[in-house]
């Protein structure tokens, strides 16, 4: 039954909107301030590797291996991604704009940073987005979603195998 509204609720839909333009704006705002400031990630990638030290470590062994073996030699890949996936995901949750897409993409990041050893307001972020992802299309209902995907589903998505019958020539 809860699903049944979260899902389909038109009043659940508006409050939606609100959450999602909340969280796009959050991501939108971190991701022109890294574009503008020419974001470079390997200093954040170095103190991430360094927190999986110590006694107690911020950050998982497994993961570190994974950002000093990837993550640093390909910084500047990942800052490019880091700060245009910002401001991306958050145009696409202001817009309602493929939204669960958006929202996973952000949910990710947020996970990201989060195996990295910050917290800032990456746990708040992951517990609206899910929300949203739990929501589904409601999520979008209020935004660009609403004429986006049925024009895809329309053009795309339900395309039949439209295979007519030709009579075979040689037994003809």
């Amino acid at each position: 039954m809860i699903m049944n509204v979260i899902r389909n609720n038109k009043i659940v839909a508006g409050i939606l909107a609100f959450v999602r333009i909340y969280i796009g704006l959050a991501w939108l705002t971190a991701g022109l301030g890294k574009v503008s400031a020419g974001f470079d990630a390997s200093g954040f990638i170095q103190g991430a590797i360094a927190g999986a030290g110590g006694e107690h470590p911020a950050v998982q062994g497994w993961w570190a291996v994974f950002l000093e073996n990837v993550a640093l030699p390909n910084a500047g890949v990942f800052s490019f991604m880091v700060a245009w996936g910002e401001v991306l995901v958050g145009i696409a949750l202001i817009l309602g704009l493929f939204t669960n897409f958006a929202a996973l993409m952000g949910i990710t990041m947020n996970f990201a940073f989060l195996f990295s050893g910050t917290v800032s307001t990456n746990a708040q972020m992951v517990l609206l987005t899910i929300f949203l992802i739990i929501a589904g299309a409601n999520a979008g209902r209020y935004g660009l979603d609403r004429w986006a995907m049925p024009f895809l589903k329309r053009h795309i998505g339900n395309r039949k195998h439209n295979k007519t019958h030709k009579p075979d020539l040689a037994t003809a």
